[in-house]
């Protein structure tokens, strides 16, 4: 299992980056909660529109089954559920403790998005 969680650094202890298509840093973890890869969102931060369809199409392209991230807008939502990746909305704190949530099924997947577009 592949699991994506946006964040504002590299590293496990990073905050949760409450963004996601705009998200400083997405970092790729496994299973066991090792990161498999940390993505330089800077190309998308800046973006003037379409950023949360690039951040999951990146996603999707990485075959990543889950998402954790704070707010998600429409049309990103609507494309990480074409791709087939569970989005968890409403996170915060660190990606390690985001991933505890998980690991403990303290976690509500969402079924629409919770931001506005351009948000």
């Amino acid at each position: 299992m592949k699991i994506a969680i946006t964040a504002t650094g590299k590293d496990i202890d990073s905050q949760v980056d409450p963004r996601f298509g705009r998200a400083q840093y997405i970092l790729i973890l496994d299973q066991d909660g090792t990161i498999t890869e940390a993505i330089d969102n800077s190309q998308n931060l800046n973006a003037m529109k379409g950023a949360g369809i690039q951040t999951a199409k990146s996603l999707a392209d990485r075959k990543v089954d889950l998402l954790m991230t704070g707010h998600c807008g429409p049309n990103a939502f609507t494309a990480l559920k074409a791709a087939g990746i569970k989005v968890a909305v409403d996170q915060s704190g660190t990606v390690c403790e985001a991933l505890a949530r998980l690991r403990a099924n303290e976690v509500m997947f969402a079924d629409q998005a919770n931001a506005e577009a351009h948000w």
